[in-house]
Parts: structure tokens; C-alpha cells; sequence
């Protein structure tokens, strides 16, 4: 078997994983476990090519197709999926795509249909302008409970441009407090936001100086947000509820924080711990559900990073919106809010709290806050744009919340999706 076509078969058990099993893109690693590097690489980017083009490759297929794939058959489309996302969205050269696809399928006990592909993808190779000139692709892709509730609360013009930048493969930011401007230039990187990082195509981030010194780490430069808005937290003790994988963490410690980081997952507890000594940073770390759990004495501030159905992340996680739907965000909702009344009791009197969550629907943005804003025992602390770098743009909402999208930052890459609010405990 071709390295090619070892990575076209990991691409084809990811895809399936996702789509037929439910299973995030980064549970499924073991997928490509011996592949070089390279291969690694080309076959996450299929699969994440075809989750980003799904609606797309979708209603191209159906056209190419004299009827769709019935039963057992039905595993064909996953093929077809991959081989239209190299044909059409990733350059790749028509024979390779084609012939590699063609023993996919017979490699895949899907002999009898090797010739259907091989007529799908060569009629896809004769006809790609006008194939793609048929779909719009950003309102083609967004799936429709997704797109409308971003009309309802951005606009038609900027839903179009959020769905638009989820199909784009987004740069890696790097947050790195006190050295940003000098770790831009050994890196080749752009400095933006306060400390943050941002490189595009950086390849294997492991290898990059500085990560195995602890100098700096992953972070998307709009979840650097929250943390911020504490204000100066230098001796404050800080709780850290949903904490993991801790990137909040780190620049709460990084600060000067006394940090106590709480999450109810062990394996990702794990994490948080294998990414703290990393980085050489001294927090406390409790397992523990954070609707039950409470502290020894008070704290200065909590931040909530609240679970959510994290459709502010679609850029870096396509998968979710075919993994989740409005019953998804309706029951997230109702954690958030019992987190939210559970944070109020971990607080001292006058204490901060900044809850956040990574979505962009506004069940979890306004409808959260709204939820929060009728819980006994706080008073809103409107967040002022003065507060975070002038580079990120407009993003306070009339209600002095903190609200990004991917379509902000359009010319550097886009950010993610957060909905960030602050609140302080009535004495």
C-alpha cells in the first residue's frame, strides 16, 4: 500500500468515525498511528476538508450520482466525499486523486463500485467550474438551525461571513506573556492582541522553539479574552471551573494568580497537569463537578469557561456541526446555568465573575447572560472597550458583554467564537 493511499484510508476511517459513529476528529488519532508525518498531515486535512465541505460535497455528489448509494452501498459516499474534497477544494492532481480513490474502494471490499467512482470523479474532473460555480458554499455548508440562529442575531451579511470563514483552514495562535513580540520574530509570526502568537501553516507545533521550554502555548487569541477581563489578579486567589485543557489556566498563573483549576474529567485533568508542568506553572488541580464542589474559603474571582456546544470552534472543529443540534444547545444551556449559580457560592463578597462560552448560538450568548443576570447575588460589571487590544474590533454588545466571531479579524485569519460576560457578588 502507497503512503498516498495509507493516508486516503485514514482519512476514510476519520470521516467515518465522525459521521457514522459520533466521535470527535481528535478521539480519532489512532486512525493514522504509523503514517509519517507527512501522510499524518494530508490525511487529517482530507477529512477535515470534507467536514468543512460536507452540505457541498453532499449536493455535488447527488448531482454526479444516477441515484444515490442504497444500504451496504451507502459507504461508497464516504469515498466519493474524499475524493471530490482533493479534486475540488485541495488541488490535488486529478490522476492521483482519482486512482487512489478507484483502490480505496476495492482495497475497502468495495469492488463492484471501483468503476462507479472512477466515472464520478472523471466527470467531476471535466466539470469542475461548472460544479463549483453551483453551490454557495458558505450557505451551502452552515447547517440550517446553525445559519438561522446567526441571522437572527447578527444579520444576513455577517452569518454569510462567519460561515464563509469556517471553511477556511484557520492559523495557529500561540500565547506568550512578556516575549510576544520577540517570539513573533523567530517565528516568522504576526503579534496580535495582547500576547499572542499567530502563525500560518506552522507544521508540527511539538517542534517549534520554545515548546519543550514551556515558553508558550496554544490558544486561540479570543480565548485569551476572559481571563483578561479579571483585570490584574497578581496574589488574587482565582477559580478556575472547567478548566481543562488549561489554557486559561496558564495565564492565570502566568499572572501571578493563586490559581485552583476544577474539572470533573480525569483524562483531561491529565492534560491540564502534563500541559502545567510544561510549562513550569504551580496551580491546584481538583477533579471534581463544579455544581457540587465548593472551596475551603472564598475567592477573589471564578472564571467559568462553561461547557457548550463550542460552535465558536468550527473552524478548528468542523465535525461539530454535524455532532450536535438545538436539543444539544438546550441542554448545555441548563448546565451553564446551574454553573453560574453554583460559581455565585465560590465567591467573596465583591468577588468577580467572568463566565464564557465558546458558541455562537444565542441560546449560549445572550440567552446565558440574560440567565445569569436573574440569579440572586450579582450585579452586572459591564465590560468597557477599552478593556482588550483595538486590533479585535467592535465586540461589546449593548449590554456591555464581549461577543467575537470568525468573520472578525478577516484579513489575519479570523478568531473564534466567544460570548464572555462579568459580573460582581453584591456585598
Amino acid at each position: 500500500m502507497s503512503d498516498g493511499l495509507a493516508a486516503r484510508r485514514a482519512a476514510l476511517s476519520m470521516v467515518e468515525a465522525v459521521l457514522e459513529h459520533d466521535r470527535g476528529l481528535d478521539e480519532c488519532a489512532d486512525a493514522t498511528a504509523g503514517l509519517e508525518p507527512r501522510d499524518r498531515a494530508f490525511a487529517r486535512l482530507i477529512a477535515l476538508t470534507v467536514l468543512r465541505r460536507l452540505g457541498q460535497l453532499d449536493a455535488l455528489t447527488d448531482l454526479l450520482l444516477e441515484k444515490p448509494p442504497q444500504g451496504r452501498t451507502r459507504r461508497i459516499r464516504h469515498v466519493l466525499r474524499i475524493g471530490l474534497a482533493q479534486l475540488l477544494f485541495l488541488e490535488t492532481p486529478a490522476h492521483a486523486a482519482v486512482d487512489a480513490s478507484v483502490e480505496l474502494a476495492r482495497g475497502e471490499g468495495m469492488a463492484k463500485l471501483a468503476g462507479l467512482v472512477n466515472a464520478v470523479l472523471r466527470r467531476a474532473v471535466r466539470e469542475k467550474a461548472a460544479l463549483l460555480s453551483r453551490e454557495d458554499a458558505a450557505r451551502a455548508n452552515a447547517p440550517v438551525w446553525l445559519r438561522d440562529d446567526w441571522v437572527g442575531q447578527f444579520g444576513e451579511e455577517t452569518a454569510q461571513a462567519i460561515a464563509d470563514a469556517h471553511l477556511a483552514e484557520p492559523p495557529t495562535d500561540l500565547t506568550c506573556p512578556d516575549r510576544a513580540d520577540a517570539l513573533a520574530a523567530e517565528l516568522g509570526g504576526t503579534r496580535i492582541g495582547r500576547d499572542t502568537v499567530r502563525l500560518i501553516r506552522p507544521g508540527d507545533v511539538a517542534a517549534l522553539p520554545g515548546y519543550d521550554a514551556g515558553t508558550w502555548w496554544v490558544q486561540d487569541v479570543a480565548a485569551t479574552l476572559p481571563v483578561t477581563l479579571l483585570g490584574d489578579v497578581a496574589g488574587r486567589r482565582v477559580i478556575d471551573l472547567c478548566a481543562a485543557p488549561g489554557g486559561k489556566t496558564a495565564q492565570l498563573a502566568a499572572a501571578g494568580a493563586t490559581v485552583t483549576a476544577v474539572d470533573r474529567s480525569k483524562p483531561r485533568l491529565a492534560r491540564l497537569r502534563e500541559n502545567m508542568e510544561r510549562l513550569a506553572r504551580t496551580v491546584d488541580i481538583v477533579a471534581a463537578d463544579a455544581t457540587q464542589w465548593r472551596p475551603a474559603e472564598p475567592a477573589d474571582a471564578v472564571l467559568l469557561d462553561a461547557p457548550c456546544s463550542a460552535t465558536g470552534t468550527l473552524r478548528r472543529h468542523p465535525e461539530i456541526a454535524h455532532r450536535r443540534g438545538p436539543a444539544d444547545v438546550q441542554k448545555l444551556a441548563a448546565l451553564q446555568r446551574r454553573l453560574a449559580s453554583a460559581a455565585i457560592e465560590m465567591l467573596k463578597p465583591g468577588g468577580i465573575l467572568v463566565a464564557a462560552t465558546c458558541s455562537l448560538q444565542s441560546a449560549e450568548g445572550p440567552g446565558f447572560f440574560n440567565d445569569v443576570r436573574a440569579l440572586e447575588g450579582l450585579e452586572p460589571l459591564p465590560i468597557d472597550r477599552s478593556e482588550f487590544p483595538t486590533e479585535l474590533g467592535d465586540a461589546v454588545t449593548p449590554d456591555g458583554c464581549l461577543r467575537t466571531h470568525p468573520a472578525m479579524l478577516r484579513g489575519q485569519g479570523g478568531m473564534d467564537g466567544f460570548f464572555v460576560m462579568r459580573f460582581r457578588r453584591r456585598p
